[in-house]
C-alpha cells in the first residue's frame, strides 16, 4: 500500500513518531507491524526495508511509526528516514501480526517494554482509550534513562498502572513479582530480540505457562534492559 509521509514529533529523547497518510483504507489491529520500503542511495548492509510496529490506533486519520535515532550509529535507512521532507510517497505491506490485545477483555494485562518496545502498547491503550474499553493493564517499563520515558501521559490517563525502570535491567525475579499468579493475566514481552527471547525462556523456566505469553521482538537492538 502507498502512504504519503506528513509530519514528525519527537516523543522523547532521540524517539520519533512519523505520521503518514494512507492513500488507500487502511485496515489495522493495534499492535500490528507493518513493512517499510525506503529506496535511498548507497544504502548500507541493513538494506532499504525495515519492520515498524505501527504506534498509532486505528481509531486515528494518520497512520504513525515510532522509531530511535542513534546520530552517526544510525544505518542508512534510519538517516534517510529522519530526514524525510513531506509529500514522499512511500510503500507499505500492509499491518500484519498477532501481538493484539486478547478477546476475553477479563484478563489482566502485564505489558513489559524495552525501550522501544512501548511502541505497540501505545497502539492498543490508545485504541482502549478511543473506544472507551476498560482494561486492567500494569506496563513495567524499562530504559536507559529518564528521558527515554514516551507516551506515560497517555499511558496515566487511560489508568494504565506504570513501573517505570530506569538505568538498571529487568530480571525475572522482579516480573514474576509483578505478575503474581497466571490465573486470569496475559503477559506481553515487547523490546530488543535478545531481551525478549531471554525473558521468554526466563519466565516459562519460573513456571508461566506459555499460553500466558505473548511476545513480539525488535531485531537490530542491544539487550540494556533486562537480565
Amino acid at each position: 500500500m502507498k502512504v504519503t509521509f506528513v509530519s514528525s514529533e519527537l516523543v522523547a529523547h532521540n524517539i520519533r513518531s512519523f505520521y503518514f497518510e494512507p492513500l488507500d483504507p487502511l485496515v489495522q489491529v493495534a499492535g500490528q507491524f507493518i513493512q517499510m520500503e525506503l529506496p535511498h542511495d548507497n544504502p548500507d548492509d541493513r538494506g532499504q526495508k525495515r519492520w515498524f510496529t505501527v504506534s498509532s490506533s486505528p481509531t486515528e486519520k494518520l497512520m504513525s511509526i515510532t522509531t530511535k535515532f542513534a546520530g552517526d550509529k544510525s544505518s542508512s535507512f534510519k538517516k534517510t528516514l529522519f530526514a524525510l521532507q513531506p509529500g514522499t510517497e512511500l510503500d507499505l505491506v500492509e499491518p500484519e501480526g498477532d501481538f493484539i490485545l486478547p478477546t476475553d477483555k477479563s484478563l489482566k494485562l502485564v505489558f513489559v517494554a524495552g525501550g522501544i518496545g512501548v511502541t505497540p502498547y501505545h497502539s492498543m491503550v490508545k485504541w482502549l482509550l478511543d473506544t472507551g474499553e476498560k482494561r486492567d493493564i500494569t506496563l513495567l517499563y524499562a530504559v536507559q534513562t529518564e528521558d527515554e520515558l514516551a507516551f506515560v501521559d497517555m499511558f496515566e490517563e487511560y489508568g494504565v498502572k506504570v513501573v517505570p525502570s530506569v538505568g538498571k535491567r529487568l530480571t525475572t525475579d522482579e516480573l514474576m513479582s509483578a505478575i503474581g499468579s497466571a490465573a486470569g493475566k496475559r503477559v506481553y514481552l515487547s523490546g530488543p530480540e535478545p531481551m525478549v527471547e531471554a525473558l521468554t525462556d526466563s519466565l516459562k523456566a519460573a513456571g508461566l505457562p506459555e499460553l500466558s505469553l505473548q511476545s513480539d521482538y525488535f531485531p537490530g537492538y542491544e539487550n540494556n534492559y533486562s537480565s
